[in-house]
């Protein structure tokens, strides 16, 4: 491993709990945010700010809207958008975008999303699929908001941080990744399908083979 300063954000400690040990031993900073898109903005802005860090990871965990990244698949999320950033119009929904109030391509946004152009060249990073995400402050759980989400946004995964850390990073102009374990499929909710355990055992996996390739 190189001297590079990496931070580690989850936004749960349960999230990364079995490589807590093995990043302290190694020095590696952990940073817990806590749950939520404002509480992983802010304390990610904060530390970065504070300490000048040559790379940031996210490990987490989300719900999969692709059959094809089934609960226990680890994915890296390259492109993340705020779909719920906007305005009821009746029954329809406006972007900030469509709202007139944030360019098409105001960094780090392309086109209403979050985009990671440049991610580490990581080989343990680079053999995850890229996936696209969305943040939410509400994880879909009703078969009529799912269907509305992916017809509009075409996300294959969905957390509640990932967008914000994204935008973290790339304001302070750190480089990064966000790496998920997916938990479960985003259906009407069924607790019983879910694979917290599996996900995090994988999730556990990925991020020790891409910190052994830094």
């Amino acid at each position: 491993m190189t001297s590079n300063k990496t931070l580690i954000v989850s936004a749960t400690e349960m999230e990364i709990s079995p490589l807590t040990e093995w990043l302290q031993a190694r020095g590696i900073d952990v940073l817990i945010t806590g749950v939520g898109m404002v509480a992983t903005a802010a304390r990610t802005a904060r530390a970065l700010a504070l300490t000048p860090y040559d790379l940031a990871l996210n490990f987490g965990l989300c719900g999969s809207f692709d059959r094809e990244c089934p609960p226990g698949s680890v994915v890296h999320v390259t492109s993340d958008h705020l779909v719920e950033l906007g305005a009821e119009d009746g029954n329809n929904f406006l972007t900030v975008r469509e709202l007139g109030l944030q360019p098409d391509n105001d960094p780090p946004f392309e086109e209403g999303r979050i985009l990671n152009s440049d991610p580490p060249a990581n080989p343990a990073l680079q053999k995850l699929p890229s996936v696209e995400g969305i943040t939410v402050n509400t994880v879909h759980g009703n078969a009529r908001s799912i269907e509305a989400v992916v017809r509009r946004f075409l996300p294959q995964v969905e957390s509640m941080e990932g967008a914000a850390f994204m935008f973290a990073c790339a304001t302070a102009d750190v480089p990064y990744a966000q790496v998920r374990a997916v938990s479960n499929f985003v259906e009407p909710r069924n607790r019983a399908a879910w694979k917290i355990e599996e996900a995090i055992a994988a999730l556990d996996r990925a991020a020790r083979d891409i910190l052994g390739s830094l």
